[in-house]
C-alpha cells in the first residue's frame, strides 16, 4: 500500500473516534442550523472532552483481534470480542439498549450464544435493526481490505449479528465496509459499486435509500427523526460525507443532523476518514481523543496499520 492509502487506513479509525467524541454532547438534541459549528464538550452521559462513547469502544475489540492477524471466521476470536464487550458493558457510561439487552442476558459469553440470543430477540419482536451494529463495523473493512468483497461482506454481517440480527443490519454493515474499502483504495466515495454483488431484491431495497441520501439537497437533518434505526443512521452518515467539502465538514454535518449525533458522526467519520485521510483530522482533535484504557489516537493509528498488515 502506498503512503496515501495508509493515511486513509489510519483516518478510518481516527475520524470515527473524532466524530463520536464530537457528537457526544449533542446526543438526543435538536437539529442545528448550518451557522452552528459543533465543538467538543462533556457528553450527555458524562464522557469527557474528546472521549469517544460506546460507538468506538465497541469497535476496539474487533480492531484488536484483526491487528493480531486473526480473522472473524475464527470462532475463538469472536468469543473474545463478546467477552470483552460484556466486561466493558458492566461499567460503561453508556451502552445501546439493544446491545445491553443481549450482553446482560448471555448465559455464557460466546459468539454462538450471543448470535442465538440476538436471533431469538429478533423473532420475539419482529425487529432488531438498531444502529449499534453499523457504528462498530469499520475495523472489519480494515482487516479484510485484502480479502474478496464477498469475504468482507460475510465478516461484516457475522459481527453485526452478534447483537443485531435483522437483515438491514447485515446489509448496512457490508455496504459501509465495502464503501470504506473502495475509498481507501481510490480516495473516492462510491457506495453504488458495493451493490453490484447483491441480488436484485437487495438492490431494489437499498438503491432508493442510497439515492435519497445522495440527493443534491439532502442533509443528515432529513433522517434525524429515526436515526436510531440502522437505515436512517446509514442515510444520515452517507449524506454527511457525500456533501462534505472536507473531513471536519463531514463530521459537522453529521452532528448538525441531531438526535443520535455521536453514532451518526462516528459512522460518517469512518467513511470520511477513508475518503480524506488522517492527515485531514485537525491535530488538536487527535491530541484530545481517548476512550479506552491505553488507547489514544496514536494507538488507534498503530492498530489500524496492523489490521491491514502494514
Amino acid at each position: 500500500m502506498n503512503p496515501v492509502q495508509l493515511d486513509r487506513v489510519v483516518g478510518t479509525m481516527i475520524a470515527q473516534a473524532a466524530g463520536d467524541a464530537l457528537g457526544s454532547q449533542y446526543e438526543s438534541g435538536p437539529t442545528l442550523p448550518d451557522e452552528v459549528t459543533p465543538r467538543f464538550g462533556v457528553g450527555v452521559f458524562g464522557h469527557g472532552v474528546g472521549e469517544w462513547t460506546d460507538d468506538t469502544s465497541m469497535a476496539i475489540p474487533i480492531l484488536q483481534i484483526l491487528a493480531q492477524g486473526r480473522t472473524l471466521e475464527d470462532e475463538a476470536a469472536l468469543d473474545e470480542i463478546v467477552v470483552t464487550w460484556r466486561d466493558w458493558s458492566r461499567d460503561a457510561k453508556d451502552v445501546g439498549a439493544q446491545t445491553r439487552g443481549i450482553l446482560s442476558r448471555l448465559a455464557s459469553p460466546t459468539a454462538r450464544d450471543a448470535a442465538a440470543l440476538a436471533a431469538r430477540t429478533h423473532e420475539a419482536s419482529g425487529r432488531s435493526a438498531g444502529n449499534g451494529s453499523l457504528m462498530r463495523t469499520a475495523p472489519v473493512a480494515l482487516g479484510y481490505l485484502h480479502r474478496s468483497p464477498a469475504e468482507l461482506a460475510a465478516a461484516a454481517g457475522r459481527v453485526a449479528q452478534l447483537t443485531h440480527w435483522e437483515q438491514d443490519n447485515v446489509d448496512a454493515c457490508a455496504l459501509w465496509c465495502l464503501a470504506i474499502r473502495h475509498a481507501i483504495d481510490t480516495g473516492e466515495l462510491d457506495i453504488y459499486a458495493a451493490l453490484d454483488m447483491y441480488d436484485p431484491a437487495a438492490r431494489a431495497r437499498w438503491l432508493p435509500l442510497i439515492d435519497e441520501a445522495l440527493a443534491v439537497a439532502s442533509h443528515p437533518r432529513d433522517f434525524a427523526a429515526e436515526n436510531g434505526w440502522v437505515v436512517r443512521a446509514f442515510q444520515g452518515a452517507l449524506s454527511a460525507v457525500a456533501h462534505a467539502r472536507s473531513l471536519p465538514d463531514a463530521l459537522f454535518r453529521a452532528v448538525r443532523g441531531g438526535n443520535d449525533t455521536d453514532t451518526v458522526a462516528a459512522i460518517a467519520g469512518a467513511l470520511a476518514g477513508a475518503v480524506f485521510g488522517a492527515s485531514e483530522v485537525p491535530s488538536e482533535w487527535k491530541g484530545m481523543l481517548h476512550g479506552w484504557p491505553g488507547i489514544d489516537a496514536d494507538e488507534l493509528a498503530r492498530l489500524a496499520m496492523r489490521a491491514v498488515g502494514a
